[in-house]
């Protein structure tokens, strides 16, 4: 059937089952809007306050989901506000499909108005991105967009269609999509065998899982290894809820915020087994010390992370869940007490601590924790109040942690909260975040009200830029420079101009009551949460220190 290229797109989704869209329309979006609106009985669009939200949105869906999230844009400066959330995907390996639509191909290359080379733009950060001229090959090229995002190590993907190619017409024939199969066809049985010796010859073995563990949905596979071999485990940012926080072999996050138990055990392994982790400078500090007494396991779907920051002992590429599959076919139950009586006794030598005489960051979370069971989704912004969440909340699954991990982006999880809504409304969402970070897309409590769903957000309200000033105390003498924000803004007030319910807290008595209401509420609430402006995360490691040099508020006390 003859279709214009706007309708093409839309059918292209249909194709990939996409149920909702994130966007913002404009000018050179037009057609496919009006498309859009034609096909409203079929896909949910949701209408962001601001494109970076759209792109934000898209990807905390498919975070939440495993699905690809997608996100539309106009032309020019439409576009661009996408940028920050495809760098941001890319970072995180989570699949996102951009469509992006640019002024006529007679006017491209001659600065016409709001026209802007954004394939070359998001070059860097993207699997790949396209520019269509030919509507003839417009179907073609979003199904392999779709196929690119989410095969191997997911990505982001843009596709930029120019005006008039969406609308002039062509033959559309609808195609059956097929699923995108674990990547198999890299792993060695040798590896698997290496592999399986190493753990079978270690004494003291340790695990270190990273956020591809989540994306192949390898969280059962994980889980049977650490108990067939009564090893420890810790995980990255990404990697929380692969493991549950609750089983009795976790230590808690391991890097520059990381437990003590779990910095000292990657210190004192004699094998470190990493599953879907990247070795981030955040995790590793000085690469020198790192694991010193370890033979290092590297399982990873992408060949290029092998030897990358950290040089290996052996690995095996393939997809993270057929590679543990094959391997706990080869290796025998284990029993390690000594080493396990070990991190059990540096656990409650070295507990997670804070300050219980007053309103703080940790209370909150522990709060929020006590009083959703930990089934909930959340997500974060970017700083102390992120970490912590990392380090408080409990996570018993995955798919439930939505944070910027790689790229570190203030104003990601308000957005991403919303995403995740959209994509599992059976689900409680909430976003926590500083005040500096909600400052940012505060703008999208307006599209969350629009949603109509239930969403709580949290601020941890400092009236500083906490994870900044806590640097500068430790490590620029107390320089205070550009990080107070102690302002006019209130954002109870705020927020209920934008349609939410919002409340201040300012003490630990009023913390229960208000998340209690805002857990029953059937639409968005806002909680201001007052906490001190000195307030730090601990334990910590100094930056390209060794992860033997963690410390805790006591030691800088001391």
């Amino acid at each position: 059937m003859q279709l214009t290229g706007a309708e093409i797109i839309i059918e292209c989704l249909l194709e990939q089952s996409v149920d909702t869209v994130f966007g913002y329309p404009g000018g050179a979006i037009l057609n496919v809007y009006d498309a859009l609106y034609r096909y409203s009985d079929k896909i949910k669009h949701v209408l962001t306050s601001h494109e970076q939200g759209a792109s934000h949105a898209a990807d905390g869906y498919a975070r939440a989901t495993g699905k690809v999230g997608v996100c539309l844009a106009t032309s020019g400066p439409g576009a661009t506000n996408l940028v920050t959330g495809i760098a941001t995907a890319c970072m995180d390996s989570v699949p996102v499909v951009a469509i992006t639509c640019n002024v006529g191909t007679a006017l491209l290359g001659k600065d016409s108005f709001q026209e802007v080379d954004i394939a070359g733009i998001v070059m860097p950060v993207t699997k790949h991105s396209y520019i269509v001229k030919d509507v003839t090959q417009l179907a073609d090229t979003i199904r392999k967009a779709f196929i690119i995002a989410k095969s191997g190590r997911p990505g982001p993907v843009l596709v930029d269609v120019p005006k008039d190619v969406t609308a002039a017409k062509c033959e559309y024939i609808r195609h059956t999509i097929t699923a995108v199969e674990p990547k198999v066809d890299a792993i060695r049985p040798e590896d698997v065998d290496t592999a399986a010796q190493m753990i079978a010859a270690a004494k003291k073995p340790f695990i270190f899982v990273g956020g591809g563990a989540v994306i192949a949905d390898a969280s059962e596979e994980v889980r049977a290894l650490a108990h067939k071999i009564q090893a420890p485990v810790c995980d990255s940012l990404m990697g929380k809820g692969a493991f549950s926080g609750e089983d009795e072999l976790y230590t808690g996050p391991v890097g520059m915020h990381g437990t003590k138990t779990s910095n000292y055990a990657m210190c004192e392994c004699d094998l470190l087994i990493t599953l879907g982790a990247r070795f981030s400078d955040r995790v590793t500090g000085d690469t020198k010390t790192f694991a010193p007494k370890a033979r290092i396991l590297q399982i990873d779907v992408d060949a290029a992370e092998i030897n990358k920051n950290i040089v290996v002992d052996a690995s095996v590429i393939g997809d993270l869940r057929e590679v543990l599959k094959l391997l706990l076919e080869k290796i025998p139950e284990k029993s390690h007490e000594q080493w396990v009586q070990h991190i059990q006794d540096m656990k409650e030598k070295y507990p997670l601590n804070y300050d219980h005489s007053q309103l703080t960051g940790p209370y909150v979370i522990q709060k929020l924790y006590e009083l959703t069971g930990g089934d909930a989704i959340i997500s974060t912004d970017v700083g102390q109040h992120q970490m912590w969440a990392a380090q408080y909340f409990k996570f018993k699954e995955p798919r439930t942690f939505l944070t910027s991990g790689g790229l570190g982006t203030m104003g990601y999880g308000l957005g991403a909260a919303i995403g995740a809504k959209m994509g599992r409304p059976d689900k409680t969402v909430v976003n926590i975040a500083g005040d500096g970070c909600f400052r940012m897309n505060m703008n999208e409590i307006a599209t969350a009200v629009r949603c109509g769903k239930p969403l709580v957000q949290i601020i941890l309200n400092n009236h500083v830029l906490g994870m900044v000033r806590q640097w500068q105390t430790l490590f620029y003498d107390h320089r205070y420079s550009q990080t107070v924000l102690n302002d006019g803004v209130d954002f109870v007030k705020v927020s209920e101009a934008m349609g939410a319910k919002a409340i201040r807290v300012t003490k630990m008595e009023e913390v229960e009551p208000a998340l209690k209401m805002a857990l029953s509420s059937e639409g968005p609430v806002v909680l201001d949460c007052w906490i001190d402006q000195d307030l730090s995360v601990y334990p910590m490691v100094p930056a390209g220190a060794s992860l033997d040099e963690v410390f805790d508020e006591e030691d800088v006390k001391k």
